[in-house]
């Protein structure tokens, strides 16, 4: 074999090498760890988000280890089909302390002072808590969701006012077997949402939803199987209140506390808002399911109209060629 046979060889085998090693490197990973300590990719949860390839062919999945991790997180739209996993619920924590005055952006600061943020469709985080944890001190959201299709399944949602900001005209969001408290308010937005064996806890007397439910939607808040606790010193608690016109929110075979006011249901600050509202109850128990002193515009479903509030219908995909309900929470 000649010199210049050898050579060329060997360039074309370096190459080769150099391609090849430049492939695999570029080449996306769809798994990350987030560890405090410096043993996994990140140590924090947004630079793992932010590394996560855009637009991704597979789900993305960060696994992130025990620790309280003090940061505002944001999935932005860019970053779909995410999963988030703690390694446990109660120590694995995102926790941040922004509030209305902090903020300090003009009469919209709420929607400003989340300790997390999802704007991403088919979004899924389990086994977390995200906790606001700046105290009483006026509106200061944990979880902000608009993305469509997202769950949230075995976290603890922590905080006092405006605690779950679940937002989104369109936006569908299943939350499984989580803890969620708060003072007033604690549950808002406009998005179409079921709790599914939830636990709702009340820190103060006040008002558990504030339903913003667009005009045409069929479905708003829905609670089924779920259970309504408070503190020892809470003991008037009511089920809901329009924050806007056409807001609706249904509790379905849950069991409510003794620290539900009698009439269950109130007017927002004594707007028109109630003569559009639906607000409803089917089959509950316990000392707070008493309705012989329900308002006059609440109502009692009947054993077929509770029929409807299945997954399939609360969920129903507005296009053929999206998943159905089972296929994105995972319920069959």
């Amino acid at each position: 074999m000649s010199n210049h046979s050898s050579t060329v060889k060997g360039i074309c085998l370096i190459a080769f090498i150099v391609i090849t090693t430049v492939s695999l490197r570029a080449q996306p990973s769809y798994t990350f760890t987030v560890a405090q300590d410096g043993s996994g990719d990140f140590t924090t949860i947004q630079a793992a988000i932010d590394g996560s390839k855009a637009f991704p062919d597979e789900r993305v999945t960060i696994f992130i280890r025990n620790g309280t991790y003090y940061e505002k997180v944001a999935i932005p739209g860019c970053n779909p089909h995410l999963t988030l996993t703690g390694e446990s619920t109660e120590k694995t924590i995102i926790s941040f302390d922004d509030f209305f005055d902090r903020i300090n952006r003009g009469r919209n600061s709420t929607f400003y002072t989340y300790t997390l943020l999802i704007e991403a469709d088919d979004i899924i985080i389990e086994n977390l808590t995200i906790e606001n944890r700046a105290g009483r001190v006026g509106q200061a959201v944990a979880l902000h969701i608009e993305g469509d299709r997202c769950v949230v399944r075995n976290c603890r949602i922590l905080g006092n006012q405006d605690t779950l900001y679940a937002a989104g005209d369109r936006s569908r969001q299943y939350f499984h077997k989580c803890y969620i408290e708060g003072t007033t308010d604690f549950i808002f937005g406009a998005a179409t949402v079921l709790f599914d064996e939830c636990i709702i806890h009340s820190r103060g007397n006040s008002y558990i939803t504030a339903a913003s439910t667009p005009k045409g939607k069929e479905f708003g808040f829905v609670f089924i199987g779920c259970s309504l606790t408070a503190d020892d010193s809470v003991d008037r608690v009511f089920l809901g209140r329009p924050w806007r016109a056409y807001g609706k929110t249904v509790f379905i075979e849950c069991d409510l506390g003794k620290h539900i006011a009698p009439e269950g249901w109130s007017n927002w600050d004594k707007t028109t808002h109630y003569l559009t509202a639906f607000y409803a109850e089917y089959n509950n128990s316990g000392p707070g399911a008493l309705i012989a002193k329900r308002v006059p515009w609440s109502h009692q479903l009947k054993k077929k109209e509770a029929e409807k509030y299945s997954i399939r219908n609360i969920f129903a995909a507005p296009l053929p060629s999206e998943p159905d309900a089972e296929e994105w929470t995972g319920v069959r």
